[in-house]
C-alpha cells in the first residue's frame, strides 16, 4: 500500500465513519473497485482509533463531565449544585450516572454480538455489504417517520428524561452490534435505535458517538496481537498518513453530522445509500 492509498482510505474512513453510510462497507467497496490488496483488520482499526480521537476532542467537555461524575461516585463525594437541564446525558448528577450505566450495558451487549459478527466479516461478499447500505437507509427512513408521527410524545419523553434508561441501552447495544457488519452504519443504526426508543434526537447523536469509544477500544485490544503485522504488511508511512487524514476529516464530518441530526434530516442519506446499494449489488 502506498502513502497516497493510505491517505485516500483515511479520508474515506474519516467521512464515512461519522456520516451514517458505513465506513467499513465503503472501504470494502473501494478495495473491490480499485483491486486493492486486502487491508489488514488492524489497519482498519487504526483508522478507527484516529476517528476516535476526533470524537474525544469534539465531545471533550461532556466526556470530562462524565468522568467527574464517575469519580465522585467512586469516591462517594457530593454532587455539585449546578445543573444543566438542557443536557440530557450529564446535565445533572443522576443523568450522568444513568448515562455511565447505559454505556456499560450498551458496550456489553455490543461486545456479545460482536463476538459472532467478527467471524462473518472476513468472508462477507461485497454484494452483501452493498445490501447493508439499503438496510441502513431503511433504518434511517423508518426512524424518521416514527419520530415525526410521535413528535409530541418524543418531546414529552425528552423533557422527562433523566438519562439513557437501561432498556434503551440494551436496544442501542443491539443496534450497535448489528452496525459492526460491513455495509450497516454503526452511527446510523445506533441513532435510529435511540430515536425509536424515544431518546431525544440530539442526545441520541451524542450518545451514539460517546458509546463508540469503548467499542472501538475493545476491538483494538482484541487485535493488538497483530500489531507487529501492520507495519510489515502495510508499512508505517501509509498507516501514519491514513490516521492523520482520518482524524482531520473525521472531526469535520462529525461537526457537520451533529448539525444535520439537530435538524432531523438523517433520512437524506437514504437518497445516497439506496442507489449505491443497488448499483453495488448489480455490478460488483
Amino acid at each position: 500500500m502506498t502513502v497516497i492509498q493510505g491517505i485516500l482510505l483515511g479520508i474515506l474512513q474519516g467521512i464515512a465513519e461519522f456520516l451514517p453510510i458505513s465506513s467499513s462497507g465503503h472501504l470494502a467497496v473501494v478495495q473491490k473497485l480499485f483491486s486493492l490488496e486486502e487491508v489488514p483488520l488492524l489497519f482498519d482499526i487504526m483508522l478507527h482509533l484516529a476517528t476516535l480521537l476526533a470524537v474525544v476532542l469534539y465531545f471533550r467537555k461532556k466526556i470530562w463531565t462524565l468522568l467527574c461524575v464517575f469519580g465522585r461516585l467512586i469516591a462517594r463525594r457530593p454532587a455539585p449544585e449546578a445543573v444543566n437541564e438542557e443536557d440530557l446525558l450529564c446535565g445533572t448528577e443522576s443523568r450522568g450516572r444513568m448515562t455511565i450505566l447505559a454505556v456499560i450495558i450498551t458496550t456489553f451487549v455490543t461486545g456479545a454480538i460482536g463476538v459472532f459478527t467478527s467471524k462473518l466479516i472476513p468472508d462477507m461478499p461485497v454484494k452483501v455489504t452493498c445490501a447493508g447500505f439499503i438496510v441502513t437507509a431503511i433504518l434511517l427512513v423508518f426512524s424518521s417517520i416514527i419520530e415525526r408521527r410521535n413528535s409530541s410524545a418524543v418531546k414529552n419523553s425528552a423533557e422527562k428524561n433523566d438519562g439513557i434508561k437501561w432498556y434503551q441501552a440494551i436496544v442501542i447495544g443491539v443496534m450497535q452490534g448489528i452496525g459492526t457488519l460491513p455495509g450497516i452504519s454503526r452511527s446510523g443504526s445506533t441513532i435510529a435505535g435511540s430515536q425509536l426508543c424515544g431518546v431525544n434526537r440530539a442526545a441520541a447523536g451524542e450518545y451514539s458517538f460517546i458509546v463508540s469509544i469503548p467499542a472501538i477500544l475493545g476491538a483494538f485490544l482484541l487485535e493488538l496481537k497483530d500489531f507487529a503485522e501492520v507495519g510489515s504488511t502495510v508499512g508505517a508511512a501509509p498507516v501514519i498518513a491514513g490516521c492523520a487524514a482520518a482524524f482531520a476529516w473525521g472531526y469535520i464530518s462529525l461537526a457537520v453530522l451533529m448539525k444535520i441530526i439537530r435538524k432531523g434530516k438523517l433520512e437524506w442519506f437514504a437518497c445516497y445509500l439506496i442507489p449505491a446499494g443497488i448499483l453495488g449489488i448489480l455490478f460488483l
